[in-house]
């Protein structure tokens, strides 16, 4: 498709009709979404979803044989195809459904507390959530395995030279997100993932923020366990997924104990379910599940190519914008970025500002954003994070650069 094509079909207007939150008002003001990288909105066709599910088929999952039940679980295992083919799984019982992305971190680190021992190495990077650094830590120190960790430059990007050093034969598993959720870093995940098979190591990529900008192709990627959470894809909260290698997760133990998980229980003894309900205890989050499908075929069908050119252009227009305010210093300036800036104004605390902001209803995020070393790194107690969707526009960036010019003569 050529770009004129592209721009022509790309209606932002009629998209923005599908998120019945945008038309409201804050504090008297039109509301101006620029948080994101939080959690994104959701469109009317995936609350009809949710709705439609308890309004005619609630019901449990997999074990009943009544109608409601086998609607249920229709709809359910449905979704979970819709995942696979998003992001080209081989095989659809690779995909776990979880909580998000932290439950799926942390199963994963569960799993490879049977596997570690002391001298073992995870490498993690200092761009990372604390959900993609706290897990391993904890698995260290239960298992004796050392944390090693990948430098990050002024720019904000992983040193790839200093990944390549820290790499050896006691490497077990590196772990790194696709994209900084403090400063939009798109990390080089193949070049990663490639020089970590090299030495026999396994690689979980954190891609909770990559997913509502890039779709994620498991197979071509080779990596062994992908992550993400609906609720960054137009999706509801509470639900999630873990791709994982069919020989991984087979080679990993339960993570929780419970109902469907099982085979067969005795006093004696239990066996486990076959992938994925191996991973799946207790009843899921079934109408969570059944609206992440729909959230991503909501995505789909805008195209995934025509939400990154727009969500760049919305980027590069508020990035220039803000440079022309004396005092502004954009925290991480990668030259692969998506539609994230986190910033600062001399002289001018973030939380103060953000305040100003949501008063005039600008809705940003404020602080260090789950990624501390970040901060520790650049020797600020936080920024401001403005982060962009796909139904946002180059009007709502105007509205929002007056809001910091008035917030930063208040608060000189």
């Amino acid at each position: 498709m050529n770009t004129k094509t592209a721009e022509i079909s790309f209606d932002v207007e009629k998209i923005r009709k599908d998120f019945p939150i945008l038309q409201r008002e804050i504090n008297g003001n039109p509301l101006v979404y620029f948080d994101n990288a939080a959690t994104s909105q959701t469109p009317q066709q995936v609350i009809d979803v949710i709705v439609n599910y308890y309004s005619n088929y609630n019901a449990n999952i997999h074990r009943g044989v009544h109608y409601l039940s086998q609607v249920a679980t229709d709809k359910y295992e449905q979704a979970r195809e819709t995942i696979r083919a998003h992001f080209n799984a081989a095989h659809v019982h690779e995909i776990i459904l979880t909580s998000g992305t932290t439950h799926s971190i942390n199963l994963v680190a569960s799993g490879f507390s049977t596997m570690l021992e002391k001298g073992d190495e995870i490498i993690v990077s200092a761009l990372e959530h604390h959900s993609n650094i706290v897990p391993w830590q904890m698995l260290c120190e239960k298992t004796g395995a050392e944390l090693k960790v990948i430098p990050m430059t002024s720019l904000g990007e992983l040193s790839f030279e200093e990944y390549a050093k820290l790499l050896s034969d006691r490497t077990k598993l590196v772990v790194v997100n696709h994209v900084s959720n403090a400063l939009g870093t798109i990390n080089p995940i193949e070049k990663i993932i490639k020089k970590a098979h090299e030495v026999g190591a396994a690689v979980l990529i954190d891609g909770a923020q990559a997913a509502p900008h890039i779709k994620a192709d498991v197979q071509a990627l080779d990596v062994d366990f992908y992550t993400m959470s609906a609720h960054k894809v137009c999706g509801p909260t509470g639900v999630g997924m873990l791709y994982g290698k069919e020989e991984w997760l087979t080679k990993l133990p339960p993570y929780q104990g419970g109902g469907e998980m099982i085979d067969q229980v005795s006093f004696e003894k239990t066996t486990y379910a076959g992938l994925p309900h191996k991973f799946e205890a207790g009843t899921p989050n079934i109408c969570g599940g059944i609206a992440f499908g729909a959230a991503l075929d909501y995505m789909n069908g805008i195209g995934f190519d025509q939400i990154a050119a727009y969500e760049e252009k919305l980027l590069h227009y508020a990035t220039d914008k803000l440079l022309e305010i004396d005092g502004v210093k954009i925290i991480g300036t990668s030259k692969q970025k998506t539609a994230v800036i986190s910033f600062n104004i001399h002289g001018v605390h973030p939380y103060d500002m953000g305040t100003i902001m949501d008063k005039l209803g600008i809705a940003v995020r404020t602080g260090h954003h789950c990624a501390q070393p970040i901060m520790d790194y650049y020797h600020v107690p936080g920024t401001i994070r403005a982060s962009f969707s796909f139904y946002n526009t180059k009007e709502e960036i105007d509205l929002f650069i007056k809001a910091v010019n008035k917030a930063k003569m208040m608060l000189s």
